[in-house]
């Protein structure tokens, strides 16, 4: 099995742009555009928004989302019902990061910098990365958030490049 970086450098970088047509999606994700309609279908949480003569444009998240999808159904072998439930599940903990980091947000605000913050944020997002299939082994040796003074910037800078790197699968 192809490493995942290997993986991720076969497909184009995406442009920042801010709606993409079929074809284009198509292109940088490389899949064909009746697949594209068909997975719209299966995963609901796949909406590009319609234009005149039912055209799509597909936003950047979208398409970041059907190269995850790509990846679950082609790299990793998911059955289109599998990569659902897949899907589902990193939605949720993704939903479920967002809430926890804004409840964090709220306890930092008014603690000081020598508390802690909450496991709970770390524990998920370490969760979140062994759902994506990378082994323990991958995972660095000291703490992703420092434990000597974290301040909720260096933490949420932390959260934003783990879900980044996250998303590229």
């Amino acid at each position: 099995m192809t490493e995942p970086f290997e993986r991720a450098a076969t497909l184009a970088p995406i442009p920042a742009k801010r709606y993409f047509t079929i074809g284009e999606v198509a292109e940088l994700c490389g899949v064909k555009p009746h697949v594209l309609r068909y997975w719209e279908q299966e995963f609901t949480q796949l909406r590009p928004m319609k234009r005149r003569g039912n055209r799509r444009y597909y936003q950047h998240h979208e398409v970041l989302m059907i190269r995850r999808i790509r990846d679950l159904l082609y790299d990793q072998g998911f059955t289109i019902s599998g990569a659902r439930n897949k899907m589902q599940e990193l939605l949720q903990a993704e939903r479920e990061l967002k809430r926890l980091g804004s409840a964090a947000a709220t306890q930092t605000e008014s603690a000081s910098d020598d508390e802690f913050l909450d496991d709970d944020v770390l524990a998920l997002a370490l969760a979140q990365t062994e759902r994506q299939g990378l082994p323990a082994q991958d995972l660095p040796d000291e703490p992703l958030i420092s434990r000597a003074s974290p301040t909720w910037g260096a933490v949420r800078r932390e959260l934003l490049e783990i879900r980044e790197l996250l998303s590229e699968y």
